[in-house]
């Protein structure tokens, strides 16, 4: 079976609806850690909880993506 011929500008959207859904979900979660760290008092450890809740949504973002993208529809 032939694969569908896709768009060279199509690849490079995708890489960057990639890049900014990785960057933005972890710098949110940096920067709600370090809030709730100010607000409690707690320096690094909500930052910690928040950069490593930031990388989880962002990587399950990214396969959703790619996943929508590789599926056709």
């Amino acid at each position: 079976m032939r694969q569908k011929q896709r768009h060279p500008l199509q690849a490079m959207g995708l890489m960057s609806a990639i890049l900014s859904q990785l960057v933005g979900s972890t710098l949110v979660g940096v920067f709600g850690g370090k809030w709730v760290d100010d607000l409690l008092g707690t320096e690094p450890l909500f930052l910690i909880v928040g950069l490593l809740l930031g990388l989880a949504i962002g990587i399950y973002a990214m396969y959703r993506l790619v996943h929508h993208y590789f599926s056709g529809d």
